[in-house]
């Protein structure tokens, strides 16, 4: 081996390094969603007394198995964190290379936020809860609110920031199907439907961050 050779060979192994740190970090993040709404849905499903025309996905937290949920945000929210800085690793030049980071990662905090500080129970759920809403909301409960607003504006403004780079790539499909998910994720609660508007923002919101971290791991 030559002394010109044993440098370029570290620097090869180092790009290599890095490129499968990446991935794995980008591999996290497609799989957060994915877990997420594996568990919401079993949950669902097998939770006695609930019913998501009347109780958003974040009521899971609450009871004596809230836990499950709880520990649903926090690792999809690890995962929202582990993309961000895969972003950041993976998207170096054009539009967005600073934002998106930053975008997805308030999406992830936003996340772990929402699972440690749950939501009150109410509308009768868990099961013995007095039925309609809570009278006076607590603080965690308010910090969840708070987490998840910030959380899925955050993503809403992610979305459209990468509307504009494909729209300036010349990609129309791609930039069509990014405004799509940031109008539903900015659209207005409706009272009467807010639990599925929300499941329905989270089916947006995640399937987004997974084709996000599909498409750079590929790029990569």
């Amino acid at each position: 081996m030559t002394a010109t050779s044993a440098p370029a060979t570290a620097a090869g192994t180092r790009v290599r390094a890095a490129a499968q740190a990446s991935g794995r970090l980008l591999l996290a993040g497609a799989l957060s969603g994915p877990l997420f709404f594996a568990s919401a849905i079993t949950q669902m499903l097998t939770r006695e007394g609930f019913d998501i025309t009347r109780h958003p996905i974040s009521q899971l937290s609450t009871g004596d198995l809230g836990w499950i949920q709880i520990l649903t945000f926090v690792l999809a929210g690890a995962g929202a964190l582990a993309l961000a800085v895969g972003t950041g690793r993976t998207l170096t030049e054009g539009t967005g290379r600073r934002a998106l980071p930053v975008l997805v990662g308030v999406f992830g905090a936003g996340l772990v936020a929402a699972g440690v500080f749950t939501m009150d129970p109410e509308n009768g759920f868990p099961v013995g809860t007095p039925g309609g809403p809570v009278e006076h909301m607590s603080w965690h409960g308010i910090a969840h609110s708070a987490s998840a607003a910030v959380a899925f504006t955050a993503l809403a403004v992610a979305a459209v920031v990468m509307t504009v780079r494909c729209a300036r790539r010349r990609a129309p499909l791609p930039a069509v199907l990014n405004a799509a998910a940031a109008l539903v994720l900015l659209a207005p609660m409706s009272p009467e439907y807010m639990s599925v508007q929300i499941a329905v923002n989270g089916l947006v919101a995640f399937t987004w961050t997974t084709v996000l971290a599909v498409a750079l791991r590929r790029a990569s």
